[in-house]
């Protein structure tokens, strides 16, 4: 048996689709990912440039309300105060995003529409909401401003950013997820692989193989082995790669890790073994079928759409349950994010169930084959 799996894998590290697909690609895309939104949450965003117009009634509430602004976050607004005239040729030469009228009734000039001027418009509605809460407060309850106004000072302390579990997660690590879910899937390419080495009508080494007197469930466990041996050690190449080289805020036990890409090579493998046991498929039909399945289980994963997933939640949940490419990304949120030990060995025990079901209708596939000669 050892035999067997030894010289089965040094035939298919050989095979130019069975170490480019499941491999190479994976660490290509995981790159390109990088590239294009890896660090996009480090991102810097530039300081606002706003202007300040006095009026001839002065607003000294409105002022110290900018001044608490700045002095919370230097880094989000930048107060120049100018003349109307001056203001408006820096708001046209766009050297400021906007322009404070620090009038009784505070107004904001803009001429154009992004972030920088939805920040500058949030903080004039807050000043209007803080207003109308110091207002109410006089109205109705004059004894506990000096209390309301703490309150209202220290409102950045009442919110704490958290994430479900209480650990933190960068919001691009979806992608990489369903990534390693692809990259899992691709093993369908190492299984197609051996079971094309398995029928004796489509290749030569088949035939010998068919003529050997070693025992069919053997020749296929053998095939199931090596194959999975050498998916597994893809997938962990690009864990490794992702976790450690690009340094991706993966911060999950890794020995969770390693079982979920086990549970996930094993379901990659068997899929490939079971679509090239179909006999009556042509070779080209088969590669098909095997792209076509792990593009559309990623896709519904969230490889190229973040809200794919809770899409399919929300209109057919059945579908994540029975997709593998969803189970495998959500056993990584499960250690990484829910922090939900039951969902996480409930999708690791689906996978073993499919894997152990497609090995045993391939076994029962190849078994049956007969030829009239070879």
């Amino acid at each position: 048996m050892l035999h067997l799996i030894k010289y089965d894998i040094l035939v298919k590290l050989r095979n130019f689709n069975m170490t480019f697909w499941p491999l190479i690609f994976p660490l290509i895309l995981g790159t390109f990912f990088f590239f294009a939104f890896g660090n996009l949450n480090d991102a810097d965003f530039e300081t606002v440039q706003v202007a300040l117009v006095r009026e001839t009634t002065d607003n000294p509430l409105f002022d110290f309300y900018l001044d608490q602004v700045q002095k919370s976050d230097s880094d989000l607004i930048s107060l120049h105060e100018m003349t109307e005239q001056k203001a408006l040729a820096a708001l046209k030469n766009k050297e400021i995003s906007g322009i404070y009228h620090a009038g009784m009734t505070p107004s904001l000039t803009i001429n154009a529409h992004g972030i920088p001027e939805s920040i500058l418009q949030s903080i004039l509605e807050s000043y209007d909401n803080s207003l109308h809460t110091i207002r109410t407060i006089l109205k109705k309850h004059p004894s506990g401003l000096l209390n309301g106004l703490t309150q209202m000072m220290d409102t950045r302390d009442l919110v704490q950013e958290v994430s479900p579990g209480g650990k933190t997660i960068d919001g691009t690590s979806q992608f990489f997820y369903a990534l390693i879910a692809m990259a899992c899937l691709y093993g369908c390419f190492i299984g197609f692989g051996s079971a094309i080495t398995l029928q004796a009508n489509l290749t030569a080494l088949a035939a010998r193989r068919s003529v050997t007197p070693t025992h069919k469930l053997k020749l296929i466990l053998s095939e199931q082995i090596s194959s999975f041996l050498i998916g597994y050690v893809d997938v962990i190449i690009l864990l490794i790669y992702l976790r450690n080289i690009l340094k991706l805020d993966f911060q999950g036990q890794i020995g969770k890790m390693l079982l979920i890409s086990l549970f996930g090579s094993l379901i990659g493998v068997s899929m490939g073994l079971f679509i090239g046991s179909l006999s009556k498929i042509g070779e080209g039909i088969k590669v098909a079928v095997i792209l076509a399945i792990s593009m559309v289980c990623s896709f519904l994963s969230g490889l190229m759409n973040s809200s794919m997933k809770d899409t399919v939640e929300k209109h057919c949940p059945i579908i994540n349950r029975i997709n593998p490419a969803a189970l495998i990304s959500d056993a990584f949120y499960c250690i990484n994010v829910y922090d939900d030990p039951a969902r996480y060995y409930r999708n690791l025990l689906t996978l073993a169930v499919m894997s152990s079901a497609l090995v045993f209708a391939s076994f029962l596939l190849i078994r049956r084959n007969r030829y009239d000669s070879i």
